[in-house]
């Protein structure tokens, strides 16, 4: 049980950092990792049905997933997002 509390609070915290970045490219390598990190621990639970194996998943994912997230980010990364007063975020040069 203290294994799915901590992989629930590493979640959490990625969540939360993931949040705070400043550039598309980051944020994408966040979210990336974020869902890579899911996916692959329910991929490495249900292939060897072990915490080993799900918390390998769950890391190996995690690579992917931030790998991917970051190549899939606009070739140019000086754009940075920004928030407008009325809540609404645009993306322009840094």
């Amino acid at each position: 049980m203290t294994g799915m509390k901590h992989g629930i609070a590493c979640c959490l915290l990625v969540a939360g950092l993931a949040g705070c970045a400043a550039t598309e490219r980051e944020q994408r390598a966040g979210t990336g990792a974020l869902v890579g990190a899911g996916v692959g621990a329910l991929a490495g639970q249900a292939i060897g049905r072990d915490t080993r194996s799900t918390v390998i998943g769950a890391g190996t994912g995690a690579l992917l997933g931030a790998v991917v997230g970051t190549a899939s980010a606009p070739p140019d990364a000086r754009y940075c997002r920004y928030q407008r007063a009325d809540g609404s975020i645009y993306t322009a040069r840094c």
